[in-house]
């Protein structure tokens, strides 16, 4: 497989890697080097790619796998989830003051879950993916994968319900 045949492969998808690594590592650089990295293993494994169903899970399952062994040789599972992705669409300034105000106890909130949560709502509710495509990646099944995410968003909603009740009484 020549440059050009391998950069058509794995270009679709590239950006997703980028944004799982960012949200397991944080940093904008190391979530680069581990995007880098296992492009570079794939590279390595070129010849080989088109025996997996799946190139993109494969990489994604590669990237999650990397990002988790750096943060365990460094933080020991210190694991911190931000969310970067919203965009809002000129709302005004009390709005935005109010948004971001949400966002901040949302992310709260989904740094408080367990790990396997956070990665679900992160691969599922941000990334869009489809639960088969989770499961490969976690090596779960998809009812496990409904449930925990379930269990992730009632967690969230009666925190942020408890949050906006506080006070109003």
């Amino acid at each position: 497989m020549n440059q050009t045949e391998f950069m058509q492969i794995v270009t679709p998808f590239k950006d997703k890697l980028f944004r799982l690594a960012k949200r397991l590592l944080v940093s904008t650089e190391e979530a680069e080097d581990a995007t880098q990295e296992v492009l570079v293993k794939l590279w390595n494994k070129n010849n080989s790619l088109d025996e997996f169903r799946s190139v993109e899970a494969m990489a994604m399952t590669m990237t999650k796998n990397y990002c988790l062994d750096q943060l365990k040789s460094k933080r020991a599972g210190n694991l911190k989830l931000v969310h970067s992705n919203y965009v809002d669409g000129h709302p005004s300034l009390q709005q935005q003051v109010e948004d971001t105000d949400t966002w901040k106890w949302v992310e709260k909130i989904i740094n408080d879950l367990p790990a396997q949560q956070k990665l679900i709502v992160q691969m599922r509710d941000i990334e869009e993916m489809e639960f088969a495509e989770i499961g490969v990646i976690l090596e779960m099944n998809e009812t496990a994968i409904r449930v925990a995410l379930s269990r992730a968003r009632k967690t969230v909603r009666e925190r942020m319900i408890k949050t906006h009740q506080y006070g109003s009484k």
